[in-house]
């Protein structure tokens, strides 16, 4: 689906990453990557030239992330449309959905919720809840991810849209029963335990908050989804972030890394309890790729962790 080996991680399920090796600061983006087409076309546009490790405040993360999702919406959506679907809540590129997992609760009791998706890209998750009932409201920082939430929303059900930063949500306290992402604004942001204080902030008391990201086990491996993807590189306690640049060091493309406790921590910090991660399993027979997501890896790691918690 995505570029076979790609600069980020979460351009992943999102892009996929070829990553600075340890200890390096800077390697060349373009020279001799196997890119397709459509990702030149974005990092050209954006003027990268190169990636490496380094600090990246929420000001600079925001802003790369938001240019970057806005210049490559359309390929996005080309590349990976057909997976995602229209109106369809998938977890993760190993297919988990929710229809079957219920990790929001039972389907039949949706309906009548006010339920929020953070980074909800075109929103095709809030789409399916929509249908089955619910009340949701998808946000995203790109307008261009939204834009194609509009197009798509025009023969379904009326899903809100709105534009804005997870970690300051435009949302009055306690508004909302239930709150997700699938890959949305969490590996993106330089605080993500504020991501986690604005979610409970907006939710009322007992409100379930779902989300799922690349598991963290990942960041120590190359974003290959062949044998050169299971050797760890990198050190998995590394928490600088990874930083596509342009010719004037300015940040093209921005994601960064938690390990599992310090998930684990931003969400009890923020006054939930984790009831479960999720670590789905990679299906039998079933050989789709997306980035660093396939077969082979499946397999022997996993590579999504899906984080259930309530608010106490």
């Amino acid at each position: 689906m995505s570029r076979p080996q790609t600069y980020s991680q979460a351009k992943a399920y999102s892009k996929g990453r070829d990553d600075p090796k340890s200890g390096d600061c800077v390697v060349s983006a373009l020279a001799g990557q196997p890119l397709d087409s459509a990702a030149v076309g974005t990092e050209t546009e954006l003027g990268t030239v190169g990636v490496g490790r380094r600090p990246a405040n929420a000001d600079e993360s925001a802003r790369a992330n938001r240019r970057w999702w806005d210049a490559d919406a359309d390929s996005y959506h080309l590349e990976h449309g057909s997976f995602l679907g229209h109106s369809d809540f998938v977890w993760c590129p190993e297919g988990l959905r929710e229809e079957s997992a219920q990790l929001l609760g039972p389907t039949a009791g949706l309906a009548g919720l006010r339920i929020l998706e953070v980074g909800a890209g075109s929103a095709m998750c809030s789409r399916w809840l929509a249908a089955r009932g619910a009340t949701p409201v998808a946000f995203d920082i790109s307008a261009g991810m939204l834009r194609h939430a509009t197009v798509k929303g025009a023969t379904t059900a009326a899903v809100p849209l709105v534009q804005a930063d997870a970690q300051r949500m435009p949302f009055l306290d306690n508004t909302f029963d239930l709150a997700f992402s699938a890959f949305g604004a969490v590996p993106f942001v330089a605080d993500s335990a504020a991501v986690m204080c604005e979610v409970a902030r907006v939710l009322r008391p007992g409100a379930r908050w779902v989300f799922a990201a690349n598991h963290p086990i990942r960041w120590a491996f190359p974003d290959s989804p062949g044998p050169d993807g299971l050797t760890a590189t990198m050190s998995y306690f590394d928490r600088n972030p990874y930083v596509e640049f342009d010719a004037d060091g300015s940040a093209t493309y921005v994601e960064h890394h938690r390990t599992l406790g310090d998930r684990v921590r931003e969400l009890t910090a923020a006054g939930f309890g984790l009831l479960d991660v999720i670590e789905p399993e990679w299906p039998d027979g079933f050989t789709q790729e997306w980035g660093q997501w396939s077969p082979l890896r499946g397999k022997l790691l996993p590579g999504t962790a899906i984080y259930v918690s309530e608010l106490c």
